[in-house]
Formats: C-alpha cells, sequence, structure tokens
C-alpha cells in the first residue's frame, strides 16, 4: 500500500478519539462541586493534571484513582464530601488515560519512579512540608500505601478504598476474564468486563462507563508495578488508616482480604462494604460512607 493511499484510509473503528475522551471526561467533572478548578503540575516524569475544590486553606487531601482506565473525574461525590472541610486534590495518573501528559520515554516504570512522581507533585502543589491525607482506589491504594509507608511523616491519614496488591493477589478468575480486555481494549470489551465485575449496568454511573470506554484505546504507558508491602512495614505502620472493602467485588474475597489486613495492620480501622463491587467505586459508594470517610479525614 502506498504512503497516499494509507492517508486516506478511513480511522479504525476503535481508535482512539480524543474529542470523544474530553467530552466523556468534562460530563463526568460537570458533577463536581462548584467551584473547582484544575492545575498542572510539572514533575521529571511529566506534567500532572489535578482537579482541585475545596476552601484554600483547608487541611490538604489528596486521591489517587485507580488503574485500568480510571481517571480522577469519578470522585465526584467524594470531593463534595471533602471539600467542606478540605482542600481536595484528585490527580491524574501519569501515563494512564486523563489529562496528564507524560514526558516521551521517561514515565514512572517502577516503584521508586512513582515515589518520585508523587512527592514532587505534593511539593508542585505546595505540600512538600505538610502532612496530607491520601485516599486510594484500587491501584491507587496500592501507591498510597507505599507512599504512606516510606514518608511516614508526610502522611496524616490514609483512607484505601478496595485496594489491591497490597495484602493479597488478584483472584485468576478475575485476571482471565479482564485479559481481553487488557491485551486488546475496545469499548465493547470495557464495557462487557465492568458490567460483569459490577454485577450489571444500572450498578455503574453510565457517564463514569462511557468515560471508561472513551478510555479503552488511549495512548497509555504501562504501569508501573512492584511488590506487596513488607508484613514487618505494614505492622510497624501506625498512623490512622481506614481501610474499605468491596463487599462484592470479584477481584478478590473482600471478608478474607479483610481478615488479612486486620492481621496485617492491626492499628487499622478495617470495614467490608456490602453489596458493592469493585469496578462500581468510587461513585458508588453510598453516602453514608463517604460522610464516614470525611469524619475520619476531619
Amino acid at each position: 500500500m502506498s504512503p497516499r493511499a494509507a492517508v486516506h484510509d478511513p480511522p479504525h473503528p476503535h481508535a482512539y478519539d480524543p474529542d470523544v475522551f474530553s467530552t466523556a471526561y468534562e460530563r463526568v467533572l460537570s458533577k463536581w462541586p462548584a467551584p473547582h478548578s484544575s492545575v498542572t503540575v510539572p514533575t521529571p516524569f511529566g506534567a500532572t493534571h489535578v482537579n482541585v475544590c475545596g476552601p484554600a486553606d483547608g487541611p490538604p487531601v489528596l486521591l489517587l484513582p485507580g488503574g485500568g482506565g480510571a481517571t480522577s473525574a469519578p470522585w465526584y461525590a467524594q470531593a463534595a464530601a471533602l471539600s467542606r472541610t478540605h482542600r481536595v486534590h484528585a490527580v491524574d495518573l501519569l501515563g494512564a488515560p486523563g489529562r496528564s501528559v507524560p514526558d516521551p520515554g521517561r514515565g514512572p516504570r517502577t516503584l521508586d519512579d512513582l515515589m518520585d512522581w508523587l512527592g514532587s507533585v505534593l511539593d508542585g502543589l505546595g505540600l512538600g512540608g505538610a502532612e496530607v491525607d491520601v485516599v486510594g482506589h484500587s491501584y491507587g491504594a496500592w501507591i498510597a500505601l507505599h507512599h504512606a509507608l516510606r514518608t511516614p511523616a508526610r502522611t496524616r491519614r490514609l483512607v484505601l478504598l478496595d485496594p489491591t496488591q497490597c495484602f493479597a493477589g488478584f483472584r485468576p478468575a478475575y485476571l482471565l476474564r479482564a485479559l481481553p480486555m487488557l491485551l486488546r481494549p475496545t469499548p465493547r470489551r470495557v464495557r462487557a468486563f465492568l458490567e460483569w465485575e459490577s454485577g450489571g449496568a444500572d450498578t455503574l454511573d453510565p457517564h463514569c462507563l462511557a468515560l471508561q470506554e472513551a478510555a479503552a484505546r488511549f495512548p497509555a504507558l504501562r504501569p508501573a508495578t512492584g511488590p506487596r508491602p513488607a508484613p514487618d512495614a505494614l505492622r510497624a505502620f501506625t498512623s490512622p488508616a481506614l481501610i474499605l472493602f468491596a463487599g462484592a467485588a470479584k477481584a478478590h474475597d473482600a471478608r478474607e482480604l479483610a481478615a488479612t489486613a486486620r492481621e496485617s495492620m492491626p492499628e487499622a480501622t478495617v470495614t467490608v462494604l456490602p453489596g458493592i463491587a469493585h469496578h462500581a467505586l468510587p461513585p458508588a459508594l453510598p453516602e453514608a460512607t463517604n460522610h464516614l470517610i470525611a469524619r475520619f479525614l476531619d
């Protein structure tokens, strides 16, 4: 095929469309409490997009989304609850779907890179010398926990929302079901997987689902991974921590994992939320649970 012919080829039906993604992102972001704004934080690994709301003089809280196409936008319900008292900073992970832009060839590749990146984000937000409350979901909870263990002086309180790879691995059946979406993501495969894990489309925020469909072919980098936290480090962690497990999650057995978390972090408060799936979070959190998180951080 000649180069000239290739120029006129129709786009692939599942190609990433930045306009569709941006529209879907804005639709979810419109659910955030007013007023809200955004900032771009330069880091050694690229420019990090952060959605912000709440009183400028409020204690800072950082929200870290999960992986698999998640962004900072679906934290809207938690932002509404927390912004009454806190200055909320919700981060688009660098190299993942969202509005953060990694430095070409220099995105975070290791756990150490992620820790350096997160430290740079906090410094860029003017929080380098402050204790920060950190809330993370899934992969974001894994990042948050490692950050808290490495730099306890920078973490005031920690909330882990259905954390993955923190206390145990994924169920094999979950990984097997996710494999087609991970190897060759398409909007249809993303929707099918999320509906399977959550128990049906009616359990998902339709606008958040549309956003993850739009992110199916986002030019994302391979996420940085690493080990689970060391058992000795978990037992030694004494900062206030709240760990909430999704009772209907298919990624793991929530009750078994909760028992492991209680044994691993005896100082933490651990709760199982019945009837909630892993990928329905964070929008599916009941209002009472959002207020519980706010009271815990207040």
